[in-house]
């Protein structure tokens, strides 16, 4: 067998793990600023990937290091809307003393692929560069046009990634009207009977703020009624412990509906404590998704001990409902009070999306032929991906990266957290459906 022909007979399945393994070895830590070693590496690695098999990728670099690969697949019929397939390359930071086995090492143990960006997001990243590279190897077009990809920055915004490529170059989505990405398309073990698969097809919007109190500085052994750290710190503290009011949208409606008729009862979203108790380890995910959110996450002030500082600071990671931005803003200036100053540090839209469509039944289709007990269900996510950027364009965003996980898997618990890992068997699952996938969108 000739070099080539040998090259021609690697399936996707067969070098999926290796490609995801490789990602994780390249550190693409983002601290939300430039002193991170940036994407650039990642996106020439997947540039070759990708000219390996015939296409033509693209590197765009929006800050030094700060880069993005992007290709296009010709279709069979390129007079159809076409169908962007993004991932991000850049990850969370990650302590290696915290974790078992090291976060860039890609090492595989007890069935899994270990370190960051596992599961947010290179495993994804891996299946799509996985069956693209299968598909063009043995000659097999996509149904229509399909647009790759591989983006800076999502963990901070998407500034230097999606929204750098949509601000400056949305000619590289033309005739984009629909798109697949991360955090969608993985298993919930209902029964042996029946495992529900989350399409995400909502998520809520930003506002990360900065709180700022000014006060009188002064002599630390002094009487004070006017210091900037206690005013912040009561303040923060009524915040972090706000309780905001249960809203259910469509897309939480449908998500309950769905998932009891599986558990065969009816559930309550006012009822959250009992709701949540059945969802096990996708609590964390669906419980974010029934109200606004506010977590204080940094604190500063002063510098010396007997010194009381004129300025206190603290951020705050806020997120808003589809429909309720206008509510949450209102709920934060009365829960603060009028001495906390509130600005954006970072803000982005809501985005929701029905659950319907040829693409939708594509979805189910490629699911239930790899699981026959599989049922695709939408969901909303509780924090943000680069889909708000590509919603300015009209691309209609959905969660689909498909894994099928062990039940006791804590996948929720994965993302941003210590021992991240994926399966193996997930992933090469992944590849078989993201493949029938393309054959039916």
């Amino acid at each position: 067998m000739s070099e080539t022909d040998t090259a021609r007979s690697v399936t996707g399945k067969d070098e999926v793990v290796d490609l995801c393994r490789e990602l994780i070895q390249i550190d693409t830590s983002n601290y939300g600023d430039h002193s991170g070693p940036g994407e650039r590496k990642a996106a020439e690695y997947v540039a070759e990937k990708l000219a390996e098999v015939g296409l033509e990728p693209r590197i765009f670099e929006s800050h030094p290091g700060r880069a993005s690969t992007v290709a296009r697949i010709e279709g069979e019929d390129p007079s159809r809307p076409a169908l962007l397939i993004h991932g991000h390359t850049d990850v969370v930071p990650a302590n290696a003393d915290d974790w078992t086995h090291h976060p860039f090492s890609g090492e595989i143990a007890d069935g899994c692929v270990w370190g960051r960006g596992a599961v947010d997001m290179k495993d994804m990243d891996a299946m799509t560069l996985a069956v693209v590279r299968d598909r063009l190897r043995s000659g097999r077009k996509p149904p229509r046009d399909i647009v790759l990809a591989f983006l800076a920055d999502e963990e901070a915004g998407g500034t230097y990634g999606a929204r750098y490529l949509v601000d400056h170059h949305r000619d590289l989505f033309d005739g984009v009207n629909e798109a697949i990405s991360e955090v969608g398309g993985f298993s919930f073990t209902v029964s042996e009977e029946r495992r529900l698969y989350l399409i995400q097809t909502a998520e809520k919007g930003m506002h990360w703020m900065k709180l700022t109190v000014a006060g009188t500085a002064g002599h630390g052994s002094m009487i004070h009624r006017d210091n900037a750290i206690t005013e912040l710190s009561e303040a923060v503290a009524r915040l972090g412990r706000h309780k905001f009011p249960v809203r259910v949208t469509k897309t939480t409606r449908a998500f309950l509906d769905e998932l009891g008729d599986a558990l065969g009862t009816e559930l309550d979203p006012e009822d959250m404590e009992s709701t949540l108790a059945r969802l096990g380890g996708i609590a964390k995910l669906i419980g974010a998704t029934l109200s606004n959110t506010a977590n204080p996450t940094q604190l500063g002030a002063g510098y010396k001990v007997n010194v009381i500082p004129g300025e206190a600071t603290a951020h705050v990671d806020g997120r808003f409902l589809p429909g309720f931005e206008d509510e949450f803003l209102a709920d934060l200036d009365r829960i603060l009070g009028p001495k906390v100053r509130r600005e954006d540090v970072h803000a982005d839209k809501a985005v929701e999306t029905t659950f319907d469509g040829a693409l939708v039944e594509a979805m189910q289709s490629s699911l239930l032929a790899e699981d026959p007990t599989a049922k695709a269900i939408p969901y909303m996510l509780s924090g943000g991906t680069d889909a708000k950027s590509f919603d300015d364009l009209g691309i209609r965003g959905f969660g689909f990266a498909p894994l099928k996980l062990p039940p006791e898997l804590d996948f929720a618990g994965m993302f941003h957290g210590v021992d991240e890992r994926v399966p193996v068997d997930g992933l090469k699952f992944g590849v078989r459906v993201l493949d029938r996938f393309i054959d039916a969108s």
